[in-house]
């Protein structure tokens, strides 16, 4: 016999794409089993798109492209998006699991990892995943940000280590086209730098950078590149790299070439550092400067310590050794990894079990790891064991069906939470401030930072227009 059809109500929370995703594929596959879903995104900033709004470099508008797809998304109503909502304080588990048959968790990795040497905790050093959300123009990040060495370590080999390198090393003047707040521009035009320095433990061929990232490095005005010759040693697990990956083929070429390019005398130097593990970070009170072990290859793609210690007077340090998840509460937490243990998007208990009706995807799923495009993939997979469990999900006390009832359950708390509509009305407020800057006229965007006028923006017309 063919279940009677049914009114799925889902909540995701986490506005970014993983969360976007996952709701458009919800709707797609439920809808083919021939029931009919109600989707609340919730997100705890009043804006939405996560890491794409706040983790993507300002000079970086090609990746943040996929705001157009996740719009259209957005835009065709399936999906409701309720922002400035904090999971655990203005909405708990317990109200989630009144108002809906499930719960899809997509609160990404937006912490530092932790590096672990002495020193990294000395004042002037910093995570990667704070400076990026402050030249982002994150709400939650204070507007001043202490630009004051002239010498800088960063510490990894990935795209997150060359963004930040970059903003550092860049002109400010250079970003007023981008849509960089005006407190950024401010602290990076007072920056007195004149060196930055990135390291990576592994040699040339083991970066993990991408090509485009790494190329784009050669084009920064008045900024030298520096690349050491001794950081170029050559290994049979290298040369298999270059031989077999076209991508490390073109990197490899691109860092090859630096290699007999002469400095043309610009103000600041941008430097890349290979072979190099970090020991310490030391200096009497903060940061004076940092102590590597330089490293050799293995041959089989690792690397092992030489005993020989180098020093670097910097005033500042960056890691950038990754992101993490963080906890979130009466919610399981591997805190090894960072994720909520799961099977293939169920959320899994302390024993290893299901958790009927709680779900996760994208990196607090899987870790912090893959591109914006294997978040689809990702959000399939949760998705297609969500709607494998429908027939237990809508079988038992029905969730509130009424979708005012949440909305309802805010507002009585105090909640100013804003809504698709009242997004629109800040991204067009934020679009005219671009056009109308008095420095670079016709500018895409300029952010507003606050979350105070991001709400009350988003609420002057919006307010409620569901």
């Amino acid at each position: 016999m063919t279940p009677a059809p049914c009114a799925l109500r889902v909540a995701i929370i986490g506005a970014g794409p993983a969360g976007i995703y996952a709701g458009n594929i919800l709707n797609r596959l439920v809808l083919e089993t021939g029931h009919t879903v109600a989707i609340d995104l919730f997100d705890a900033l009043p804006a939405p798109y996560g890491l794409i709004r706040y983790g993507v470099a300002p000079d970086h508008p090609r990746i943040k492209g996929i705001v157009k797809s996740l719009q259209e998304m957005l835009d065709a109503g399936i999906i409701r998006f309720i922002g400035n909502v904090t999971y655990g304080t203005d909405l708990t588990l317990a109200d989630l699991r009144e108002h809906y048959h499930a719960v899809i968790f997509a609160t990404g990795a937006i912490l530092d990892a932790p590096l672990v040497i002495p020193g990294i905790d000395l004042p002037g050093s910093f995570g990667a995943a704070d400076f990026v959300s402050w030249y982002d123009g994150h709400p939650d990040v204070p507007l001043e940000w202490p630009l004051d060495a002239t010498d800088v370590a960063v510490i990894g080999n990935g795209n997150v280590a060359l963004d930040v390198a970059r903003i550092l090393a860049k002109h400010a003047d250079d970003l007023l086209s981008t849509d960089i707040p005006a407190s950024v521009y401010a602290g990076l035009d007072g920056s007195p730098v004149t060196d930055v320095h990135v390291f990576g433990r592994r040699g040339p061929s083991q970066v993990k950078f991408t090509p485009i990232e790494l190329r784009e490095l050669a084009d920064i005005p008045d900024v030298d590149l520096v690349v050491y010759a001794e950081d170029f040693t050559p290994d049979s697990h290298s040369e298999q790299l270059v031989a077999s990956n076209n991508q490390v083929k073109i990197m490899t070429r691109t860092l090859n070439g630096w290699l007999t390019k002469a400095p043309l005398g610009a103000s600041r130097r941008l430097h890349l550092h290979f072979l190099h593990s970090p020991v310490e970070v030391y200096g009497d009170g903060r940061v004076e400067g940092i102590r590597f072990e330089r490293t050799e290859h293995t041959g089989d793609g690792g690397v092992r310590s030489t005993g020989q210690i180098v020093d670097y007077p910097v005033q500042a340090v960056y890691r950038a050794v990754g992101y993490r998840g963080s906890a979130l509460t009466e919610v399981p937490f591997d805190a090894v990894r960072g994720v909520i243990p799961n099977d293939g998007g169920r959320v899994l208990d302390a024993a290893g079990e299901p958790l009927s009706g709680l779900y996760a995807t994208g990196w607090i799923k899987r870790g912090p790891v893959g591109l914006i495009g294997h978040t689809k993939g990702d959000a399939l997979e949760t998705v297609t064991r969500l709607v494998a469990d429908l027939p237990a999900l809508v079988s038992g006390e029905t969730a509130d069906e009424s979708a005012e009832a949440i909305l309802t359950l805010l507002a009585e708390r105090g909640v100013e939470f804003t809504t698709w509509a009242g997004w629109r009305t800040l991204d067009a407020h934020e679009q005219l401030l671009g056009a109308q800057d008095l420095v670079t006229p016709g500018r895409e965007r300029v952010k507003v930072v606050s979350r105070a006028e991001q709400v009350a923006i988003s609420r002057t017309e919006a307010l409620l227009t569901l």
